[in-house]
């Protein structure tokens, strides 16, 4: 089991900055991808940025250039870094990890961190 636990969430204008933290604790050796999903109300849920253990990324269009995530392989954590925030990048940010052992895809999900960008 892995266990995912995201902080910075926040309310702020737009144009703003904002950075969203995940700490990994668990079976944590066997992790490809960490990545940070979102899901606005209404909304189904959408990748915005993932990084694989070999540190490629994969963005969103709708994020490329705004924002920026980071992974340490040592602390077991994922960052996202996101700038010029606009009112349509409200909503929850969950975490997401993904492990494969002996050929099978385990998938896991923090609690959810809310973003609010203010007009």
């Amino acid at each position: 089991q892995v266990q995912l636990v995201e902080s910075g969430g926040g309310l702020v204008q737009a144009g703003g900055s904002l950075r969203l933290s995940c700490a990994a604790s668990g079976s944590i050796f066997s992790i490809n991808v960490m990545g940070w999903y979102r899901q606005a109300p209404g909304k189904q849920r959408e990748l915005v940025a993932a990084v694989a253990t070999g540190e490629s990324t994969n963005y969103a269009d709708s994020v490329k250039g705004r924002f920026t995530i980071s992974r340490d392989n040592a602390k077991n954590t994922v960052d996202l870094q996101m700038n010029s925030l606009k009112p349509e990048d409200t909503a929850v940010y969950f975490c997401n990890a993904i492990r494969v052992v002996a050929g099978t895809r385990y998938l896991y999900w923090g609690q959810g961190t809310q973003v609010t960008v203010s007009s």
